[in-house]
């Protein structure tokens, strides 16, 4: 008899600060764990406070910030528990290298796409204006480059969708790439 598992995955939710990655991850997650799938949630702004507090937003820091993300992500992703990482991830060259730490067959990448200024409307924190003023240096958007995804299995926009088509259309692409048989 055959019986759906589920393998888990390294799902990397990536776009500009604002656009929505921290709350499509806090659903995806709620999603999963729904359906008794073991996942962790890594968000840039908390790790950042703790496991990489000693990095700054300098290209050399910001590659390693990743670098131990992933790393964490496919330590977890081998102990069968899915990861959703909520990180900017600024270029092709960090989104390379992260889907080679965690494993092709482990990774899945998620745009959360938001324009600029949309993403600068939601700005509670007050980082974009902070930056457009050069009081925080290489900021993303502003004062350091991101680059589009080139090969994102999916692309979500937060400006156009509601955060609930958002979490649909994400948990549908991950069920999809986590599903597997295996026989009794």
């Amino acid at each position: 008899m055959n019986k759906p598992i589920y393998r888990a995955k390294s799902i990397w939710l990536t776009g500009l600060s604002g656009a929505g990655k921290t709350t499509v991850a806090a659903g995806l997650a709620s999603e999963l764990k729904e359906q008794g799938i073991a996942v962790a949630v890594l968000d840039g702004d908390v790790v950042r406070k703790g496991l990489c507090s000693d990095l700054q937003y300098t290209p050399d820091d910001r590659t390693e910030n990743i670098r131990r993300i992933a790393e964490i992500s496919g330590l977890l992703v081998k102990q069968g528990i899915t990861t959703i990482n909520s990180f900017i991830q600024p270029t092709e060259e960090i989104r390379k290298k992260t889907q080679q730490i965690v494993g092709q067959e482990h990774y899945l990448e998620i745009f959360v796409d938001a324009p600029l200024e949309i993403c600068e409307a939601r700005d509670v924190k007050g980082l974009y204006k902070k930056a457009r003023l050069g009081i925080i240096k290489d900021f993303t958007g502003i004062s350091a480059p991101f680059e589009i995804p080139k090969n994102a299995h999916l692309v979500i926009s937060t400006d156009s969708l509601t955060i609930d088509d958002c979490v649909k259309a994400a948990y549908a692409l991950v069920i999809k790439n986590m599903k597997g048989k295996v026989s009794e």
